[in-house]
């Protein structure tokens, strides 16, 4: 295991930290107040970026990058759901 592959775990970690918050917010009042569009491409890069830290063998990186990655995507998805509610 390298250094750089602790410190971005750490940081991704923290940002998903702060997205269970957004997304658990978002599921209780019933909305969705991020743009769609802001959602889908955050979603999409940061799975890029999970499989290129897995083809770098940061593992950890790795897994928490795709759980910010997922994170997102609810966000994507409660904007969807909640627009049409």
């Amino acid at each position: 295991m390298i250094w750089q592959d602790i410190v971005i775990a750490i940081a991704n970690d923290l940002f998903g930290y702060s997205l269970a918050y957004q997304v658990y917010i978002g599921f209780k009042e019933k909305k969705g107040p991020i743009a769609l569009q802001t959602s889908l491409l955050t979603a999409v890069g940061l799975y890029a970026v999970s499989v290129s830290f897995l083809t770098l063998k940061l593992y950890f990186s790795t897994i928490v990058s795709m759980f910010t990655a997922t994170m997102w995507l609810f966000l994507l998805i409660q904007g969807i759901i909640y627009k049409k509610a």
